[in-house]
């Protein structure tokens, strides 16, 4: 077995690691016997000189081969799941998982909590009262069996030479490297017994990668390294210049996916999204042979109730209220002060600042400053214009909903600032930018 630091003085000169050297690697990493300060090192190395597709493969699979990978071979329906890159207002987790599994196929959702100034879906499951969103494997298997589809966040049996070496990136500047964003999430998706996966590459200023060119660069590394490692992927490429729904907070983008669930209101831009990501994951799963099939048959699950029905059985499974897509407003926490942030002047919005509107999200309480913050579910920002809508002078742009006045009134500067108000009305932007398959 090769010492550490002769594998990473390899990498550091630029050479090719070989897939016995990667294994090693991960093995390290789940047995402790890589330091903190080997890891690091080699996490740099790969950052400054790269990593071809057949050594991220390696690490994907040497990193999910450090723990369990369900087995669903019980189920009856194929196996699929999406994966965000995050964005801010992103909640389509949330109808689009009992979406798919209405169509007929079973979704084992494991996701993650919010990361810089994106929301996390595991931290919109947590607003809900009761919902174990950290299950053991018995309940777990329940609800995706009883519901279709349970989302869920990591346990510590699924790639945990992943989460080891996430954190020592974390505080170490090596995230931004698109082969080790690729072996991350990957090593997880085939951990939890995928046989298909769709994903949704956020491109813009409120995405974690803001130019549509490394957009396009993490969906191809995630495509290609998924197929080499036995995983049928796709990605759509999709804009996040704006916030997807009009909303951006935990419990508040809860009640929103409610809402989009049972009909009552639905922001165009995430229909249009998540009815795409649902619709790619029909095709994906083989379950719709066609695009207009898979279009139709995710548009039935919604229009009908079936999707509703089937979010509301998986939250009443994990613990969750049963009648909570019925009385959800009565169950979701709610922000005891609300500050309505109004435009300057008339006009058009234009620019939107949207990270600008996620950190201020975070300053509210809504996301973590270090990760040992607790959450306050509450709070966060409704009713945010769309860009292109008009707007009078004295006129709403946002909604804040704070603990306090004066976490409102600190939030309120930042909200306004994240808003352009210009003359024209702006061009209006595609939600859906690219499609990204293994042959290009």
């Amino acid at each position: 077995m090769p010492l550490p630091q002769e594998i990473i003085r390899k990498k550091r000169d630029g050479a090719v690691l070989s897939a016995a050297e990667i294994g090693d690697f991960a093995a390290g990493l789940a047995k402790g016997s890589w330091s903190e300060g080997q890891i690091a090192a080699l996490g740099m190395a790969i950052f400054l000189k790269g990593m071809s597709r057949e050594e991220t493969v390696a690490l994907t699979l040497s990193m999910r081969a450090t723990g369990e990978v369900l087995d669903w071979s019980s189920l009856s329906g194929p196996i699929t799941d999406k994966h965000s890159t995050g964005g801010v207002g992103d909640n389509v987790s949330l109808m689009l998982a009992p979406i798919v599994a209405a169509c007929g196929a079973y979704v084992p959702m494991i996701s993650g909590r919010g990361l810089g100034h994106t929301g996390g879906t595991l931290d919109k499951m947590d607003a809900i009262p009761g919902y174990r969103s950290q299950p053991d494997r018995a309940l777990f298997a329940k609800a995706v069996r009883e519901a279709g589809s349970a989302i869920i966040g990591q346990t510590g049996d699924l790639a945990p030479a992943d989460r080891r070496f996430y954190a020592v990136r974390d505080v170490t500047g090596t995230v931004e490297s698109i082969p080790l964003i690729t072996a991350s999430i990957l090593s997880k998706k085939l951990a939890a017994g995928l046989q298909s996966l769709v994903l949704d590459v956020k491109s813009g200023n409120g995405a974690f990668m803001a130019s549509g060119r490394e957009a396009r660069r993490l969906a191809e590394s995630l495509v290609q390294v998924a197929e080499g490692a036995g995983l049928s992927a796709s990605a759509l490429i999709t804009d996040m210049n704006e916030p997807l729904a009009s909303c951006a907070g935990n419990a508040i983008e809860v009640l929103n996916a409610v809402d989009f669930l049972t009909g009552k209101r639905r922001d165009r831009r995430l229909e249009e999204v998540t009815l795409a990501l649902s619709a790619e994951m029909l095709l994906s799963a083989g379950i719709a042979t066609s695009t207009r099939e898979a279009y139709d048959r995710t548009r039935m699950a919604l229009d009908s109730g079936s999707a509703a029905e089937r979010f509301g059985r998986m939250v009443r499974v994990l613990g969750g209220p049963a009648d909570f897509v019925e009385n959800v407003r009565k169950h979701l926490p709610e922000a005891p002060e609300q500050m309505v942030v109004k435009a300057d002047r008339e006009g058009f919005v234009g620019r939107i600042d949207t990270r600008g509107l996620g950190i201020a999200v975070v300053e509210l309480g809504g996301g973590r400053r270090t990760p040992e913050d607790a959450i306050d579910h509450a709070v966060g920002l409704d009713g945010i214009a769309p860009a292109g809508s008009a707007v009078r002078r004295g006129e709403a742009l946002a909604t804040i909903h704070a603990r306090t006045k004066a976490d409102a009134g600190q939030a309120a500067k930042a909200v306004s600032n994240a808003f352009e108000i210009v003359e024209e009305r702006p061009r209006r932007r595609p939600a859906i930018l690219r499609k990204v398959t293994a042959d290009g």
